[in-house]
């Protein structure tokens, strides 16, 4: 099993003059997860986030140019790296796949092109770096299709979702141009609701159908939103045994505190759900000892499941100056207006909002 880690927003960090410390010594800590046998960098990449006056989008801000520096800036540790393609200028997920402003005028047919192409293109830069990408990921958090409205899944009646065949239409265009770039790297499909095996069995079902070429099929997994170890792991030996793919967990975090980093906030939880909301039985408090608790658990389970990898979801990103998971141009192209720009995922992080290494970095690790 490899350990992974997706940072990146890890150059508009050190940008807001970001520092890690373990104790009272500085450290570099993309040389000590390497020192945990943490082996892979996960990397999201976006269309053009920025934007139509040139205002970045934040959270990363993380297109092809952003990509090569975090490339740039990691690869002398020894890193492998894991390429998530979202086809879109800023987030997706379950409840947004907006397509990028370049093409939201274009027709399907055009926009499958455009899909080969970008991937492609931003393959080929990777790969003048001179780095390993055993894997890549076409579209992020994929449950209900990508590139909205073109490849999105949707209920016509109570059974089976309408529109797979513009859906698989786009996965096969970016699997194509990234095989042509990187023909040995592995394809993944990545989905969330990893509790929920009906969804897996439907989408991943559809593809084997459509004999899609790919390889690992992807999850992410938070305790809050996506259930127990036992929903989880039946959901992964239901998968592996029905369609005969390795099983990766592309994104996992645990909180280690729901006080906030923003003093006298009246009460805000600095988690994204509220604290009487979360799932009434997550496994551990919500502690540094218990976020500790909660990765050993978690990856020995997984060693035991023979996982293919887990990659910790945003281990560095701490509060600072100009550290939002949007800004206001950003939530005006993904339509989320009003909310706070705030960086919300920071009780999440392996360091606490001051920078101080967590005992939970010393459990991830191999």
């Amino acid at each position: 099993m490899k350990l992974g880690i997706d940072i990146s927003t890890y150059i508009e960090e050190l940008s807001s003059g970001a520092k890690y410390f373990d104790g009272e010594k500085q450290i570099d800590p993309i040389k000590e997860f390497r020192k945990n046998n943490v082996e892979l960098i996960r990397l999201r990449v976006w269309n053009n986030p920025y934007s139509e006056e040139g205002k970045p989008y934040l959270g990363g801000t993380n297109d092809k140019e952003q990509l090569i520096r975090l490339i740039k800036e990691t690869k002398s540790y020894g890193y492998k790296y894991i390429i998530d393609f979202h086809y879109s200028d800023f987030w997706v997920d379950p409840e947004k796949q907006t397509a990028p402003k370049a093409w939201k005028n274009l027709t399907l047919e055009e926009i499958i092109k455009e899909v080969y192409s970008f991937t492609k293109d931003v393959l080929l830069e990777v790969k003048k770096e001179n780095v390993e990408v055993p894997y890549i990921q076409i579209g992020n958090e994929v449950t209900n299709g990508m590139i909205w409205p073109f490849g999105r899944l949707y209920y016509k009646n109570e059974e089976i979702r309408d529109n797979y065949a513009n859906f698989i239409a786009l996965l096969n265009s970016g699997i194509k141009g990234a095989r042509e770039i990187y023909p040995n790297s592995n394809i993944i499909i990545h989905l969330e609701r990893s509790f929920d095996h009906l969804i897996y069995d439907e989408l991943f079902s559809q593809l084997e159908k459509a004999k899609v070429n790919y390889d690992i099929i992807g999850m992410s997994y938070y305790p809050y939103w996506h259930g127990s170890f036992a929903q989880l792991f039946s959901n992964i030996e239901g998968c592996r045994k029905k369609f005969h793919k390795n099983v990766m967990i592309m994104e996992v975090g645990y909180g280690f505190t729901f006080e906030d980093y923003i003093l006298n906030n009246n009460g805000h939880c600095q988690l994204k759900v509220n604290e009487d909301t979360i799932a009434s039985e997550i496994p551990y408090k919500v502690t540094p000892q218990g976020q500790a608790l909660f990765i050993e658990d978690f990856l020995e389970r997984c060693k035991k499941a023979d996982l293919e990898g887990v990659v910790y979801w945003e281990p560095l990103w701490i509060p600072g100056d100009n550290i939002c998971w949007s800004s206001i141009e950003g939530q005006a192209y993904i339509h989320e207006e009003g909310k706070s720009t705030r960086n919300e995922w920071a009780n999440q992080c392996l360091f606490d909002y001051s920078g101080n290494k967590l005992p939970g970095f010393d459990k991830f690790k191999l």
